[in-house]
């Protein structure tokens, strides 16, 4: 009864949130993953942590270092959840409730968890941001990049490889 709750939710999540209702298997297993995690610290707490454990639970590759998948571009492929997005000397800037913010990152990695509107606005998990060492979830509104680069990687499995 439990797997059947589970089934039917993330198929709702899902619905909702992907064009086609089309999702690799490698992004469903990272996207219901990292939804298992929400609140907890992944391996050290370290942003990279939480990829790593979710590309191994989706047995997918990456080099260990910054480089995710297949690297992905906005202008021509659409974003999905599980996708994984590199931050490299990013610098944001937003308004919320009459506040200006400002974000830096220098070096920090994230999983797109739902696509709000495509390829602009997404909800991304992450950990080690000033919130703690545990995996939370923010909005992440591509227009609010003012610097630096992203880049967003799809995940590939061993035998998908070309």
């Amino acid at each position: 009864m439990a797997n059947l709750f589970l089934f039917l939710s993330l198929s709702l999540f899902f619905s909702k949130n992907i064009i086609n209702n089309k999702i690799p298997e490698s992004n469903a297993i990272i996207v219901e993953y990292v939804h298992s995690v929400i609140g907890e610290k992944v391996g050290r707490g370290e942003c990279w942590d939480l990829a790593s454990e979710a590309l191994e639970k989706a047995d997918a590759e990456w080099n260990g270092k910054y480089t995710y998948g297949e690297l992905l571009s906005l202008k021509t492929d659409t974003i999905l959840p599980g996708d994984i997005i590199h931050f490299t000397n990013v610098k944001m800037k937003y308004e919320r409730n009459d506040t200006l913010f400002t974000e830096k990152m220098k070096n920090h990695t994230a999983i797109v968890y739902k696509v709000k509107k495509i390829n602009q606005i997404f909800t991304i998990a992450e950990q080690n941001t000033s919130k703690g060492r545990f995996v939370t979830t923010s909005k992440l509104e591509i227009e609010n990049i003012i610097k630096g680069k992203i880049k967003i990687y799809r995940p590939v499995k061993e035998d998908e490889k070309h």
